[in-house]
């Protein structure tokens, strides 16, 4: 398999054709250089960071480094040398036009922060995820995932049918490039060094010379717990480390982009909600070989199905979003007496709940709990089953029947 045409390519020209400089931030090995090399073609310079000779010229003579790479340049793994953002806020500052500077780097958080300081109002700042399954097994062009029938129906008609073990195959495979495309054929051997070059690489300068192997297995445990609420103390006591290290390793997984989370949503209104965030990881076929299911059949009847489909949707709603450019505004609802709603979309001046199961039948009492937010601040619009159903369907007018499949 060539080149895989990525969602996020309009967004990309868009941005670029409007700012003087794109930064593209997101996790190690998800087509960041590949993307913006295709998109690139013939008309703009290259150059990385990994090279170590160009590191340390853009390091120790910005201004050098910038006059042998001039605009419109692409920069990789710039994360390796912010005093460059210095200088490029000068060379934008002095004319260079839309589309000058093209910046890559893994490290989501920290790139954010160095281009929000110093090229504040000149970069458009992207982030990219892994592959998403319209890119992988869908047709057509993306859109953000909204509720209402004719935009399912589109999803629909655009998506790849699949029954509920295809389904857990897909989960089960995840969506980082190299094993998509087959470049690499073993997951295990894939995954087993992607570890072992994020402890090495994109963290060593955040955990202690003592930590690398405790904190391989704190990335076990935080996978054990995907789709669930974030307990700090159950996975201090399961690592034998104190809460405070496991908030600020959680803290690692969220900036490196190895992980994201669901908030509660909160209102004035409601005074018994649970605080806790849910976790959830952005590439599920992570999460499959952390917790040694070796087969999609293993992970179908497994104890954590329900959970890793449910990691599995809202990742893939996240990045229908993401891709256009777009904020992912959603929450997930609990309360103390156990009421709970999987994820609540909030966009157009209303709120949109959504149960995910793994169910291929699913009750219409699933949406009762629906109910729940009505009253709130902004009103509950069209809402949705989101399951392993081959068709889609719907409960009544405003709930729908989503089979996962179509997201």
């Amino acid at each position: 398999m060539g080149y895989i045409a990525r969602d996020m390519e309009k967004t990309i020209i868009r941005a670029s054709e409007s700012f003087a400089a794109i930064l593209l931030t997101g996790p190690r090995q998800v087509g960041k250089t590949t993307t913006l090399r295709k998109l690139a073609g013939d008309s703009r310079g290259y150059v990385t960071l990994d090279d170590l000779e160009a590191r340390r010229m853009a390091r120790n003579d910005p201004p050098l480094f910038l006059s042998l790479h001039s605009a419109p340049v692409l920069i990789d793994e710039i994360q390796y040398a912010p005093e460059l953002f210095s200088y490029i806020k000068m060379e934008i500052d002095n004319g260079a036009g839309p589309g000058s500077f093209w910046l890559s780097g893994s490290q989501a958080f920290r790139l954010m922060s160095l281009a929000h300081e110093s090229l504040a109002g000149r970069v458009a700042i992207l982030q990219m995820a892994s592959l998403s399954q319209h890119e992988i097994y869908g047709s057509g062009e993306c859109r953000p995932f909204t509720l209402s029938m004719a935009s399912l129906a589109e999803r629909a008609r655009t998506g790849s049918l699949t029954d509920t073990l295809g389904q857990f195959e897909r989960v089960w495979k995840g969506s980082m490039p190299a094993l998509v495309s087959k470049q690499h054929a073993m997951p295990e051997l894939f995954y087993s060094s992607y570890i072992q070059t994020y402890l090495e690489r994109d963290i060593a300068d955040l955990i202690s010379a003592s930590d690398p192997l405790l904190f391989s297995d704190f990335i076990r445990v935080a996978a054990a717990r995907t789709g669930q609420m974030v307990n700090v103390h159950d996975m201090a006591l399961d690592l034998s480390v104190s809460d405070e290290t496991v908030k600020r390793w959680l803290g690692i997984l969220e900036k490196t982009s190895v992980v994201f989370f669901l908030r509660p949503y909160s209102s004035n209104l409601l005074k018994r909600i649970v605080k806790k965030p849910k976790l959830f990881f952005f590439d599920t076929g992570l999460v499959a070989y952390l917790t040694k299911h070796l087969t999609p059949e293993i992970l179908m009847n497994g104890s954590i199905n329900g959970a890793i489909l449910e990691n599995y949707v809202v990742a893939e709603i996240m990045k229908s979003y993401t891709n256009n450019g777009l904020e992912f505004l959603a929450h997930y609802y609990r309360d103390k007496d156990k009421r709970e709603i999987d994820m609540v979309i909030e966009g157009s001046g209303a709120l949109y709940p959504v149960e995910i199961k793994k169910t291929a039948s699913p009750s219409p009492k699933l949406a009762r709990n629906f109910r729940i937010i009505d009253g709130l601040r902004l009103p509950r619009k069209e809402g949705a089953i989101i399951c392993t159903r081959k068709e889609l369907s719907a409960i009544d007018g405003l709930t729908a029947i989503v089979p996962a499949w179509t997201i």
